[in-house]
């Protein structure tokens, strides 16, 4: 029994795990041997290659590529038309499948529209990449980046809002009133 929605331009492919209460819109194809977990929303014309693996509710916006190699922890938002990259140096005429890198998209991560995720990087939990960066290194937690290339602007709450550090290394944040903690350079939520 099928326990995910997919509408009827979508194409999902015989061998992916698609868990309960998932949604896949108009156009999109889901290639074999994917994993994507529960709650999640697939937008319209998004592309999961072969042995992508999503976690449970993430959001993929429309016109998102997400290639082998990528792997989406649990609660990320991909915005629209952001895409990755699996191989660094791409030629046409050569075949670099087996050169495929990995990139790890940790928990609770936001990527903006049009950004580009250069492959073989990891991105550190809660972090935001704004709309349109480029990003080509790894990236701590809770770091917001932006630009081309990406750089680092600050650092975000898990509520998604700009942490003002004091005296004290500590900031709030005004949603959540969460605390967190800043020691040399690595943020930390505090409750």
């Amino acid at each position: 029994m099928i326990s995910y929605f997919a509408h009827e331009t979508a194409v999902v492919d015989a061998g992916c795990s698609i868990g309960e209460g998932t949604k896949i819109w108009h156009f999109s194809h889901i290639m074999p041997g994917c994993t994507i977990g529960k709650n999640c929303n697939i937008g319209q014309n998004v592309v999961v290659s072969p042995d992508v693996v999503l976690g449970n509710n993430v959001k993929v916006q429309n016109n998102v590529s997400i290639y082998t190699g990528v792997t989406c922890e649990d609660d990320v938002f991909l915005g629209p038309s952001c895409v990755f990259t699996n191989v660094i140096n791409p030629r046409s005429s050569v075949n670099r499948k087996s050169e495929y890198a990995a990139t790890k998209v940790r928990r609770g991560v936001s990527i903006g529209a049009n950004a580009t995720i250069v492959c073989g990087i990891e991105l550190g939990a809660w972090s935001f990449i704004g709309a349109g960066a480029v990003v080509t290194k790894d990236v701590p937690a809770y770091a917001l980046l932006v630009g081309n290339p990406a750089r680092q602007m600050g650092w975000m709450s898990e509520f998604g809002h700009r942490l003002e550090f004091d005296q004290n290394n500590r900031a709030v944040c005004p949603e959540s009133n969460i605390t967190y903690r800043i020691e040399n350079g690595v943020v930390h939520k505090e409750n």
